[in-house]
């Protein structure tokens, strides 16, 4: 049953796969009319928000309590035009979002939701608007913007190419819900093997198996 949750994973991280790459489904619009969208990522909603939606969010975000953030980690954007890549959310320039690396600017930020397009309009040299914060910076917090420059040195927006997202285990085929089932499977699991006979036990509903399974 361990294996049907993950498994399950694997399927609702097709949607995720899907949110990339299809926006112009329109799948993708009525989830845009339904919840919103900001900085190119649609808003994981209220409270009103469906179960479905979600759990669609939680793996999307990084928060599932099985794999963690392994659906984020096996991503990584080409920008072209740079108008549907978050600057500081999604991994684009490096092995980790901006957001991570440099979590001080993030946290001070007033364009915590801009996009890539977004923050090159504004200038993002290293007195440009697009590091406008919410106070005035220390110096050690002026160095880390410098460093942020360098690395942005040398990028150049393509207008006339679109953004394009990568599968990193399978970057010509892309996501695939056996793919994404292996990764998840190979992982080492968080629960001894006594204990997790216990929770998945074939006399034990699956939604109390997984409940049992996210407190542990």
């Amino acid at each position: 049953m361990r294996k049907l949750y993950e498994f399950n994973l694997a399927l609702l991280g097709k949607w995720c796969w899907r949110m990339l790459v299809d926006r112009e489904g329109f799948w993708y619009k009525v989830l845009v009319a339904r919840y919103g969208e900001e900085a190119g990522r649609l808003e994981a909603g209220g409270r009103s928000v469906s179960s479905w939606w979600r759990e669609v969010a939680k793996i999307r975000d990084g928060v599932d309590s099985v794999g963690g953030s392994w659906f984020w980690d096996s991503v990584v954007c080409m920008v072209g035009k740079g108008t549907n890549v978050s600057f500081w959310q999604d991994r684009w320039l490096g092995d980790v979002p901006l957001c991570q690396r440099f979590s001080r600017l993030f946290d001070l930020s007033v364009y915590k939701s801009s996009t890539v397009a977004e923050m090159f309009s504004l200038g993002w040299e290293e007195w440009g608007e697009a590091w406008g914060c919410r106070r005035r910076l220390w110096d050690w917090e002026e160095e880390m913007i410098g460093e942020c420059c360098r690395l942005l040195d040398n990028f150049v927006l393509q207008t006339e190419v679109v953004d394009r997202w990568h599968w990193l285990h399978d970057s010509a085929g892309g996501y695939t819900v056996r793919g994404a089932y292996y990764i998840l499977t190979s992982q080492v699991q968080l629960l001894g093997d006594d204990r997790g006979d216990l929770v998945w036990h074939k006399y034990v509903p699956v939604k109390v198996s997984i409940l049992a399974w996210r407190l542990l």
